[in-house]
């Protein structure tokens, strides 16, 4: 069922440990389509976001109480790194990752970084296509942990 955020407005702010179980059911339902073609639940879905939010690392894109998405990025050596991005399926075709991600970049410039960094599951096809028309070239791919990761930069 597609939600209708067009009389709640989505809010990005800093996660909270309350909203730990919202974050864990959006990465649930933004992940659990690629398990059959990765073999294995994507690294998200089994992610540590009390551990994130404590060192201000999350941010979500709130539609009243519901997590409709959600943000993982922080300082990583000189560059921002992007470490997951999801949106609910409910909340899709709203903008809500391009804003998410677009938060990314504006915080890395506000930071002073002058890259954002993050990497895809090369089974993730759609990412492959949204990272380049968003500006990100592709760096380089290789098998870590398991996966079959897709490493992608934006110079801002």
């Amino acid at each position: 069922m597609k939600r209708d955020s067009s009389n709640t407005p989505i809010m990005l702010r800093p996660a909270k440990t309350d909203d730990v179980p919202g974050i864990k059911s959006c990465a649930q339902a933004a992940y659990s389509v690629y398990v059959p073609m990765i073999g294995r639940e994507p690294a998200p879905m089994a992610a540590d976001f009390a551990s994130q939010i404590a060192q201000n690392w999350v941010w979500v894109a709130a539609c009243g109480t519901d997590v409709a998405g959600y943000i993982v990025c922080y300082p990583r050596d000189a560059d921002m790194f992007l470490e997951n991005v999801a949106v609910h399926p409910g909340f899709h075709g709203q903008g809500i990752g391009r804003r998410l991600i677009g938060f990314c970049e504006d915080r890395a410039r506000d930071l002073g970084f002058g890259t954002v960094r993050l990497y895809t599951n090369a089974k993730m096809e759609a990412n492959l296509t949204l990272y380049p028309c968003l500006g990100y070239v592709q760096t380089d791919r290789r098998i870590e942990d398991g996966f079959d990761r897709v490493y992608f930069e934006k110079a801002l």
